[in-house]
């Protein structure tokens, strides 16, 4: 455990460049995992971060192991990665919250509309040309009153019994 908390001070020196991948690796995949993880605060994801890092290095290793710094190569394919990865996660949260709550339900909606549809068709015409023209088209009982060629008290009244019957037939009246 006290290996685990050297400073990096202590740290000895990188690894010549002559040196091969396997010797890279072992020397610096626990300071990469501790540093990422000091980032991350999730050691999954550190240490996920860290094999892709050393896989991108590793398919480069002949152009890597001539570099003047491969572990700074290394540290930058690291946290470019985990940058990636923080974006894409926030892209996906933002889309989630802009997103209409909960998946819609198909099945849901075919039977309310056709409990709806039913319910509709037990109306009077003049019950169900009130409610339709109040309440679906969005007509003042005045407009709607003219277009059925009737008193505006009456488009109120046949609309009050139509969302009665609704209510009764659908099953949302108490009792």
């Amino acid at each position: 455990m006290a290996a685990e908390l050297r400073l990096v001070s202590e740290r000895e020196p990188p690894p010549e460049v002559s040196l091969d991948f396997e010797a890279f690796f072992a020397h610096e995949s626990e300071m990469l995992l501790r540093r990422l993880w000091l980032v991350t605060r999730d050691r999954q994801e550190a240490e996920d971060l860290v094999q892709d890092a050393f896989i991108v290095v590793l398919e480069r290793w002949e152009r890597v192991q001539t570099m003047d710094d491969p572990t700074g190569y290394l540290y930058r394919v690291a946290f470019n990665a985990w940058r990636k990865r923080a974006r894409r996660a926030a892209r996906a949260l933002q889309r989630l919250v802009s997103r209409p709550a909960g998946p819609q339900d198909h099945f849901a909606s075919a039977e309310a509309r056709t409990m709806i549809g039913s319910a509709l068709e037990s109306l009077t015409p003049r019950q169900r040309a009130a409610l339709v023209l109040t309440e679906l088209l969005e007509m003042t009982s005045e407009e709607a009153a003219s277009v059925l060629g009737v008193r505006p008290v009456t488009v109120r009244v046949l609309s009050s019994q139509a969302r009665a019957s609704m209510r009764e037939r659908i099953g949302l009246v108490d009792g």
